[in-house]
């Protein structure tokens, strides 16, 4: 084993031991609300939309 892959090694090691952060608690939304948010948002940026 080559130093590069000892060192590989390592760090691969301590990145597996680390704990995946979780997910921030937040209100869940339906996917329609959100496409109507985002088709919105659309509408807003078109040219001469304004």
């Amino acid at each position: 084993m080559t130093r590069i892959d000892k060192s590989f090694s390592a760090v691969s090691n301590r990145m597996s031991d680390l704990a995946a952060p979780g997910r921030a608690a937040g209100s869940r939304e339906s996917i329609a609300s959100l496409l109507d948010k985002v088709n919105a948002a659309k509408l807003r940026y078109q040219t001469g939309a304004r």
